[in-house]
C-alpha cells in the first residue's frame, strides 16, 4: 500500500510546471468572468438620472440599490472564501457566476424597486466572492512568479467592464430612451460570469493531468480561529483596502448625476469623465504591476497613491479646474493602490488561507462600500444636491476626502510595520529574488 500511493505522488513530481503561456491563458479566461462581473456592477450608475426622471427614484433609493450590493457580502463574502478553500476555486467561480447572472436578470425584470434591490442584492452574494475566487486562483498560479502584474492584466479586463458599463450612454444612446433596455444589454454582459468560470474549469482539469499543480495550490481544512491570527501588517492591508475603496467606488455611484447637477456636463460626457478613472487604471494598473515587480517598496508607493485622493473631491466641488485633471489623479490612484495591495496579502497570508484571507478582507471592504453608499445618498439628499443647488453636493466631497486621508495614514502604518523586525517582504521582495528563493 506505501509503495501504491508513493508511485503517483513521485508520477505528480516529474511533471513539468505549467508553461508560461497556459499560466497567461488561464488569466485570461478567468478574467473574463471579472468583465463581466464589473459591467453589470456598473450598470446603475448611467442610468440613475433615468432611475429619477422614470421612476421617481430618490438619491438615496439610488444608493441602496449599490449600497445592498454590499450589505449582504459583511458576512457572505466570508463564507465564500472559506467555501473556495474547501471546494477549490473551479467549483466556487461557476458557483458565484451564476449567482451573478442571475441577479442582473432579476434587476432588469421591473422597475420595482424592491425587486430590483433584490436583483442588486442576490448579484452582490455572488460578485463579491466570484472576486474573491478569481483572486485566488491568480495569486495560487502565480505566487512567485509576475504576480503584481498579473493581477494589474486581470484588473485592467475587469475594468474593460467598467469602461464600456459608463460609457454605455454613447455606444448604446438609443437604449437610453427606457430606463430598462440598458440593463437588459447588463443581462448579456452578465453571461461571461458563467463562460469565463466555465472554461476555466476545462483548463484547469487539463492542467492537472498534464502538469506539476503545486504553483496552483491545493486546500486544507480552514479553521475559523485562523481569523484572528492574521498578522499586523494583514489588518492594516484591509484597512487601507475598505478605506481607498469607500473613496472611489460610492463616488462613481453618484459621479455622472454629480457631474451633470453640479457642473452642467451632458450625460454621455458625465459618463466619459466617470470612466477615466478606468482607463487610467486598464493602461497603468499593469505597468504598475510590473514596476512593483521589480522594485518592490509596496507600502510606499500605497502611501502615494492614498495620498493622491485627499484634495481630488475638494478640487471638484471648489476649484474652476477642468474635471478631467482631478479625475487623472484619482485615475493614477486607482492603477496604483490595487495593482499593489491585492497581491501583498499573497505574501503575508499562508497559499492554503487566502481564499479566507481574501473573503474577509472583502467582506470588511464591503462593510464600507454599504456604508458609504447610504452616508453619501444622505449627505446629498440632507443638503438638497441638485442641478439649482450644487452646492449640495460639498459634504459628500469632503466625506470622501476624508476617506482618502485614513487610507493614506494606514499605508504609512504599513510602511511602518513592513520596515520593522517582523517584515513579510512587502519592501523587499522582487521577482528575480523570489525566483531564487
Amino acid at each position: 500500500m506505501n509503495e501504491s500511493r508513493g508511485m503517483p505522488n513521485m508520477a505528480a513530481a516529474e511533471l513539468p510546471p505549467p508553461p508560461t503561456y497556459y499560466r497567461w491563458s488561464v488569466l485570461v479566461v478567468i478574467s473574463l468572468a471579472m468583465f463581466g462581473n464589473y459591467y453589470v456592477y456598473d450598470a446603475v450608475s448611467p442610468i440613475a438620472d433615468l432611475l429619477k426622471s422614470q421612476l421617481g427614484f430618490s438619491d438615496r433609493n439610488i444608493g441602496t440599490l449599490n449600497a445592498i450590493y454590499s450589505i449582504p457580502n459583511v458576512f457572505m463574502v466570508l463564507i465564500g472564501g472559506i467555501i473556495i478553500d474547501r471546494i477549490g476555486v473551479r467549483r466556487a467561480t461557476l458557483l458565484f457566476g451564476v449567482l451573478c447572472f442571475s441577479g442582473a436578470v432579476i434587476t432588469a425584470l421591473t422597475g420595482k424597486l424592491a425587486i430590483m434591490a433584490t436583483g442588486r442584492l442576490i448579484f452582490g452574494i455572488g460578485a463579491e466572492s466570484l472576486i474573491v475566487a478569481v483572486t485566488t486562483a491568480l495569486a495560487r498560479w502565480f505566487r512567485g512568479k509576475e504576480l503584481s502584474f498579473a493581477f494589474g492584466v486581470n484588473l485592467t479586463i475587469a475594468r474593460l467592464g467598467s469602461f464600456l458599463a459608463l460609457n454605455s450612454p454613447t455606444w448604446a444612446k438609443p437604449a437610453f430612451d427606457r430606463w430598462q433596455w440598458p440593463l437588459l444589454i447588463t443581462v448579456a454582459m452578465g453571461t461571461f460570469c458563467i463562460i469565463g468560470p466555465l472554461v476555466y474549469g476545462l483548463m484547469e482539469n487539463r492542467a492537472a493531468k498534464k502538469f506539476s499543480m503545486k504553483q496552483a495550490g491545493g486546500t486544507d481544512k480552514v479553521e475559523l480561529s485562523q481569523i484572528f491570527r492574521m498578522s499586523p501588517s494583514y489588518w492594516l492591508v484591509v484597512l487601507m483596502c475598505v478605506t481607498f475603496y469607500s473613496a472611489i467606488f460610492p463616488f462613481q455611484t453618484f459621479a455622472i448625476k454629480f457631474f451633470q447637477e453640479a457642473h452642467g456636463t451632458t450625460r454621455e460626457y458625465g459618463g466619459f469623465l466617470s470612466s477615466l478613472l478606468t482607463l487610467f487604471a486598464m493602461v497603468f494598473t499593469p505597468i504598475f504591476g510590473i514596476l512593483v515587480d521589480r522594485v518592490a517598496k509596496r507600502s510606499l508607493f500605497m502611501m502615494f497613491g492614498s495620498l493622491l485622493l485627499v484634495p481630488v473631491y475638494l478640487m471638484m466641488a471648489y476649484s474652476p479646474l477642468p474635471l478631467i485633471v482631478p479625475m487623472a489623479m484619482m485615475g493614477i490612484a486607482f492603477s496604483l493602490v490595487p495593482a499593489i495591495m491585492w497581491p501583498s496579502v499573497a505574501y503575508i497570508v499562508d497559499q492554503n488561507r487566502l481564499g479566507t484571507a481574501y473573503g474577509l478582507m472583502t467582506m470588511i471592504q464591503n462593510i464600507g462600500l454599504a456604508g458609504y453608499n447610504l452616508l453619501i445618498g444622505w449627505a446629498n439628499d440632507h443638503s438638497g444636491a441638485s442641478m439649482t443647488n450644487p452646492g449640495g453636493y460639498a459634504l459628500g466631497m469632503w466625506i470622501f476626502s476624508v476617506s482618502g486621508f485614513l487610507g493614506f495614514f494606514f499605508a504609512w502604518r504599513l510602511r511602518k510595520a513592513e520596515t520593522g523586525p517582523k517584515a513579510h517582504g512587502l519592501e523587499t521582495i522582487t521577482v528575480k529574488s523570489s525566483a531564487k528563493a
